[in-house]
């Protein structure tokens, strides 16, 4: 699986309104805490890997997931192999991964809302000590695909009266540590 993903930075209620002119649908909003871990046996800064355990809370659900990205495809986004699953426990998840040698890095913390656009997610993030951001992101299969997937990302972020000229390629946990 490849997540095709593109973010800029934006003033999030100027976004809201024109999903609203647009027509999206909101998906919801969470509250999410990403703990990022680096290997023993490598840099994850230096290779361009991540390794994270997310826990995220909505009104109803509270839920952990583990996720590991690999190294950035191309120059033009934030594409990547992903691969994630939930864990039971994302306590004990830390404990294992700690366990092994692991090390946790940074915690991000964020309020994120969701929308539906064309086929893609559309994510307002509100990043704790980082800033206000939208991500928009779709999921290939086939890396075919990624460019037709990177050019609608392009095409939505333009509805929203967002410039792709100015994505960052940069992620919350880049963005934290500097």
């Amino acid at each position: 699986m490849y997540e095709v993903e593109l973010k800029v930075e934006a003033v999030l209620e100027t976004v809201r309104r024109q999903l609203e002119v647009e027509g999206a649908t909101k998906q919801g909003t969470v509250t999410q805490e990403d703990t990022y871990y680096d290997a023993p046996h490598r840099s994850f800064s230096e290779t361009d890997e991540a390794l994270r355990i997310r826990r995220e809370l909505t009104d109803e659900t509270a839920e952990s997931r583990v996720t590991y990205k690999g190294p950035l495809l191309d120059n033009e986004s934030k594409t990547r192999a992903e691969h994630e699953t939930g864990v039971e426990d994302g306590e004990t998840m830390d404990d294992v991964l700690c366990a092994l040698g692991f090390e946790p890095v940074a915690t991000v913390y964020k309020e994120r809302e969701r929308y539906a656009l064309e086929g893609y997610t559309v994510t307002l993030d509100a990043v704790d000590d980082v800033g206000e951001y939208v991500e928009i992101e779709a999921e290939t299969e086939s890396m075919e695909e990624i460019e037709s997937v990177r050019m609608g990302a392009k095409r939505v972020l333009e509805r929203l009266d967002l410039d792709p000229e100015t994505q960052l390629r940069t992620s919350y946990l880049e963005l934290l540590l500097e």
